[in-house]
């Protein structure tokens, strides 16, 4: 992206904070008194959020969480944009900032893998008795990912834990490399890896985006793109060569473009062309094709007959495919 007067924000910290509620409410307040739009979470134990603003607005912001003493050393990772990456500003509480919908609790500040800077990481992931594990979600992963990681299938972080007892052979006798977006996921399934018995954990400080922009990893072995949760939608890492790794979800094309499927109750992101989409009328099957609450018919303005017509030729589509 090019440089612009504009930034955004990444910044995530564990800390215990007291009455988060209250803490919640007037930081919302500030942060719509500076201007600045986003999203962040807090909770009892921290805060973690990604919000964007002018380079003189989001000075501000740091300056102001830098004089609170929890969190005087608060790590922000800074892109700079030509404008916001959010529409709106939401400062919400919550039980934890990273849902992993544990029994028992996880604390990074008292359990977690070894910390790896992006150069060690670059260098441990390539040992053969090594496994990269990638700690996402499996539509972050099809847009990119760690040359040769582990894709989990999961659809949600918080179901990561039962996916890995499912597959603890895997992980037997290896050790383990975790990488996340920013880093805050990590912190804390690499504790539960650790209380789970694994012993040799680690995971990649400071997450993709420090490593893209990391002047001696430089991005490297990694393909695709990175996805990020504000309107940019994904961000460029490797700085040396770049590999596209996505798929476009209707024809396996080489693609890098995620909507959501229009039909609300699915939602799912597809990776697709501008062309696909509105061929497929931006649905992931034809049950959500004609899904009563389709929003791609609604937001057309189309008539039964329009629709009609476009499903003819949807399946005359599919049919010359068998042939």
């Amino acid at each position: 992206m090019e440089k612009g007067n504009y930034r955004v924000l990444l910044f995530y910290k564990y800390v215990e904070i007291e009455d988060p509620e209250t803490f919640t409410a007037e930081h919302l307040a500030f942060c719509k008194e500076l201007g600045l739009k986003g999203r962040i979470l807090i909770g009892s134990e921290g805060i973690n959020g990604t919000c964007s603003g002018t380079i003189e607005q989001t000075d501000a912001y740091m300056k102001k969480m830098h004089e609170d003493e929890r969190f005087k050393d608060l790590w922000f990772k800074i892109d700079e944009a030509d404008g916001h990456a959010f529409k709106k500003m939401h400062v919400r509480h919550r039980k934890e900032i990273v849902n992993l919908s544990l029994d028992e609790d996880i604390n990074p500040l008292e359990l977690t893998g070894e910390y790896l800077e992006p150069a060690e990481f670059l260098e441990q992931m390539q040992d053969e008795n090594t496994i990269v594990l990638d700690a996402r979600n499996d539509y972050e992963y099809d847009l990119g990912h760690f040359r040769g990681a582990v894709r989990p299938d999961i659809e949600t972080f918080r179901e990561l834990p039962q996916w890995i007892e499912e597959n603890r052979e895997m992980f037997e006798g290896k050790k383990i490399l975790a990488y996340c977006t920013g880093g805050i996921r990590c912190e804390k399934f690499t504790g539960w890896l650790k209380r789970e018995g694994f012993e040799d954990v680690a995971h990649l400080h400071g997450g993709i985006v420090t490593y893209g922009k990391d002047p001696v990893a430089k991005g490297q072995l990694w393909d695709g793109k990175c996805y990020v949760f504000d309107e940019r939608i994904a961000v460029p890492i490797n700085q040396v060569e770049h590999v596209v790794v996505g798929r476009d979800h209707f024809d396996g094309t080489p693609c890098e473009r995620y909507v959501n499927c229009a039909n609300p109750e699915c939602n799912a992101k597809i990776l697709c062309s501008e062309e696909n989409e509105h061929f497929y009328m931006r649905s992931c099957s034809d049950a959500c094709r004609t899904h009563p609450r389709n929003r791609y018919f609604i937001e057309n303005n189309m008539t039964v007959e329009e629709f009609n017509e476009r499903l003819e030729a949807i399946e005359k589509a599919k049919q010359k495919e068998l042939v």
